[in-house]
């Protein structure tokens, strides 16, 4: 009978797989995309390219309009207490939190956000630190500013011994001076958590090779409109200064003439300078010509352009800002932006899910609060309701006698989907009882 083996169960016994060189994730197979390289990249398609810019200027926009509220993790007094604080401390920051919300979305172009948490006491409007003032004066721990770490000053990620990341070394970019910033005062935002990677994977990176073509071929492209337009500069010099045992003054001139026909643009600048000189039969020594185009391109680069544009919108689930540019029906518009909410549901869901595993427990344990009823953060749906249908859905459940009203969590809904106020407070406690049909009769 074989040997009884000890397992440990409370120890781990894999690994998760993560290649890590000098604390930075390396497991990318394009060199271009490895490490610092990958922020280069992510930075300039997303502040460069339109088509990038424009999805995910979509999935801010559409972000900030959002509504969010905190809810009670319990019936409990204390519960309703502890959920009124944390949103109260939402809003207490010294910055907005559509601002903050704006900055943690930079997870999506690079893969992952690094925000420190930095807390202050409530303790009312402080005239000689405003940073620290609060609209609050009880006394407790709140949210002082929860402020993104740009991705471009990450020096390396510090693990344990599991993995498991322990804290972010930053690097100024003004001063190279180093800062370490723990994990426990801070929330990293990722779109994946595969093999431990605390960077993540840019939702950039499927639409790379379809930005990286498109970019060389509009480079070509527009060195093609312009060679047409100010033609090809062709520089005839004699052949003694092109030969391979040329002299040293030869080279020079040849080097000289090279940078000139190089350089030839037609602009406010353009010119050249040429030597006067004939040889024997009255010939120049030195000539310099346009060359023209003789007709039209072979290659139409337009529809090369549009397929990939059309590639990136896609990976961003964000071709729908496209169909104005083709023939695309209006139904199709509306498919394409439903799939468009429903991922960007799924976005704001990472986020809250966030702040609910790590940023409220311990705002909650800071305040000496148990954490077994903890408030979570939740968000308002992305789509937009149309209120025709809703509105006629709701008229026929009640022709059919649905008991749909008093109903409050219902009226929150529906006041919540239109964008109208929500009942003041007190207010329903003052309002008739309703007249149920068939009681009270005669």
């Amino acid at each position: 009978m074989a040997e009884d083996t000890k397992v440990d169960l409370m120890g781990e016994a894999g690994v998760s797989g993560l290649q890590v060189s000098g604390g930075v994730p390396s497991d990318q197979p394009l060199k271009q995309l490895k490490g610092a390289n990958a922020v280069k990249v992510w930075g300039e398609m997303s502040r460069f390219d339109p088509v990038v810019g424009a999805g995910l200027f979509a999935i801010e926009m559409l972000a900030r309009q959002v509504p969010w509220r905190v809810e009670p993790g319990g019936d409990s007094p204390q519960a309703e207490e502890q959920a009124e604080f944390v949103d109260g401390c939402r809003e207490d920051m010294s910055h907005s939190w559509n601002d903050m919300l704006g900055e943690v979305l930079t997870f999506l172009a690079f893969g992952w956000e690094w925000s420190e948490i930095v807390y202050k006491l409530r303790e009312g409007f402080k005239p000689d630190s405003p940073g620290m003032s609060s609209r609050f004066s009880d006394g407790r721990i709140g949210w002082r500013k929860i402020v993104g770490r740009a991705q471009e000053t990450r020096d390396k990620f510090v693990f344990d011994e599991d993995g498991g990341i322990v804290a972010m070394v930053q690097r100024d970019p003004n001063t190279s001076a180093s800062y370490t910033i723990p994990i426990e005062k801070s929330l990293l935002f990722r779109t994946t958590t595969a093999k431990g990677n605390p960077e993540g994977r840019s939702l950039l990176e499927r639409s790379f090779s379809s930005w990286y073509f498109k970019k060389r071929i509009q480079e070509i492209e527009a060195i093609g409109i312009e060679r047409d337009l100010a033609g090809f500069p062709v520089v005839w010099v004699p052949p003694q200064i092109t030969a391979s045992d040329a002299s040293a003054a030869d080279k020079a001139r040849f080097t000289g003439f090279d940078q000139m026909v190089t350089r030839i643009r037609r602009d406010e600048m353009a010119g050249a300078v040429m030597p006067l000189a004939y040889d024997p039969n009255g010939n120049k020594v030195y000539d310099l010509t346009l060359l023209t185009s003789g007709g039209a391109r072979q290659i139409d680069t337009d529809p090369v352009v549009k397929r990939y544009d059309q590639r990136i919108a896609a990976t961003l689930l964000a071709d729908f800002i496209l169909l104005g540019t083709d023939s695309g029906s209006r139904a199709l518009s509306q498919d394409k932006s439903e799939l468009f909410t429903v991922a960007m549901n799924a976005v704001l869901d990472e986020v809250a899910e966030v702040f609910n595993r790590h940023a409220i427990p311990r705002l909650m344990a800071l305040n000496g609060w148990a954490t077994d009823e903890c408030p979570t953060l939740a968000h308002g749906g992305v789509e937009k309701v149309d209120l025709d249908a809703l509105g006629t859905f709701i008229e026929r459940l009640a022709r059919a006698g649905a008991p749909l009203f008093p109903d409050d969590a219902l009226e929150d809904h529906l006041r919540e989907a239109a964008r109208l106020p929500a009942v003041p407070e007190g207010e329903r406690a003052l309002r008739p009882a309703p007249v149920v049909p068939g009681e009270g009769a005669a």
